[in-house]
């Protein structure tokens, strides 16, 4: 395909990734961010071989492994009686994997690092508001009536709240998940926990408290963990109301050991209230704007999916792009490219995540007496490593890249 004029919407870690993927393709790429200075939003996250992969991809390995921890085993246990009801381990599958625990500033900087080293456009304090069609090419209205382009394509990267699906033909219902987590990132002492291991603890399906160790987001900080607790959004604010010594002797009952990462949250502005969404568009493109990551789909975090299907978003809209010979044929392989992917790991979050945030008892009871049997018996333990790492079904071939080597950590190429 000619070299194309696309603007991308945001500048979070999906808009990123697609600035350097398409410029890399020879496109000229152009970033608008509605915020004065783009920064990350959040606590941390897990890259899973799939993301990993995108990231490698990019030449963004080393980097990317610098600042964050290793993670070989999910591991969680029900605080009444002790039962192991969570236990997925990346080596039941042959060939090495593992996730990638960072604090999402780390993911953020490795990106905005790479595409300012590469001199990429970036207008910021714009609030894109709509999209205008005209002779086949498009322009951006910014809020104030100022209006950028013409472009080829417009790569919308702004995220669950999207203003341009939102006002799109193709803008999908959105189910508002009833639980959603305070996040904190602290500092972790040696020996609290596993340093590879996502830990959890768990009351029925009602409370759930986890550690994740996401290692030094810079060589100068200390080890952090991040440090969450499932709530009901609608309850956030009584919680808060009845102070933050109440909240912190809650935790503590569940879960002693972490009172070290308790003595350093002195406010409630130390945590972040995250609140999740389940939302898929039909048709991952309208016209010439093209949806990816948040923008296209989202769901609750429960397998860890989130921004690892937004770089395989990017990944395949470039590839679709370079293989084919107009807009309209590369956005509709584009969208065949991740159906498949995207809409499995959306029903599988969907269908686990009542199992670990609801108010049912008798699934909270199903869970516990049947995980543990499930991850121990063959296939249970390879599909479980399978669905966390994002590879239940292939998403590497149709973004045209060749899984990482593990083992050898060796970098692939794209294909």
């Amino acid at each position: 395909m000619k070299s194309l004029k696309i603007a991308i919407v945001g500048a979070g870690p999906a808009g990123l990734a697609a600035a350097l993927f398409l410029a890399r393709a020879g496109h000229a790429t152009e970033i608008i961010e509605r915020f004065d200075n783009p920064a990350p939003v959040g606590s941390a996250l897990m890259l899973q071989p799939t993301g990993l992969t995108v990231l490698e991809s990019l030449g963004l390995g080393p980097a990317i492994h610098t600042a964050g921890n290793r993670i070989d085993r999910l591991y969680g246990t029900e605080t009444r009686h002790g039962r192991i009801v969570l236990d997925v381990r990346y080596d039941a599958l042959a060939g090495g994997r593992y996730g990638l625990a960072v604090h999402r500033a780390a993911l953020f900087d490795t990106l905005y690092d790479e595409v300012s080293a590469r001199r990429h456009f970036v207008f910021t304090g714009r609030r894109v508001v709509s999209t205008l069609e005209e002779d086949g090419q498009t322009y951006l209205v910014i809020e104030g009536g100022e209006r950028l382009g013409p472009y080829d394509l417009v790569v919308d990267a702004s995220g669950a709240r999207s203003e341009l699906v939102a006002a799109s033909p193709v803008a999908p219902p959105t189910r508002n998940l009833t639980y959603g987590a305070f996040w904190a990132t602290l500092d972790c002492p040696d020996g609290l926990v596993d340093e590879r291991a996502l830990t959890q603890r768990y009351d029925q399906a009602k409370v759930m408290i986890g550690v994740l160790p996401i290692g030094r987001r810079r060589p100068d900080l200390p080890k952090q963990a991040a440090l969450f607790w499932s709530l009901k959004v609608a309850d956030a604010d009584e919680v808060r109301r009845q102070g933050l010594d109440r909240w912190k002797a809650a935790v503590r009952g569940y879960w002693p050991e972490c009172q070290p990462l308790l003595d350093q949250i002195r406010d409630w502005d130390q945590l972040t209230l995250a609140r999740y969404a389940h939302r898929t568009v039909a048709t991952s493109y309208s016209g010439r704007t093209v949806f990816v990551g948040d923008a296209a789909h989202s769901t609750s975090p429960q397998l860890g999916q989130g921004a690892n299907m937004a770089l395989l978003d990017v990944a395949s809209l470039a590839h679709a792009l370079a293989g084919s010979g107009d807009i309209e044929t590369a956005l509709a392989a584009y969208a065949k490219a991740r159906r498949l992917h995207m809409r499995l790991f959306q029903l599988l979050s969907l269908a686990f995540t009542p199992f670990y945030q609801s108010d049912s008892a008798a699934l909270a009871w199903i869970r516990d007496r049947l995980v543990a049997v499930i991850a121990k018996i063959p296939p249970g333990p390879q599909i479980l490593a399978s669905i966390v790492s994002g590879t239940l079904v292939d998403p590497f071939a149709a973004a045209g890249l060749s899984e990482c080597n593990w083992l050898q950590n060796t970098v692939p190429q794209p294909s």
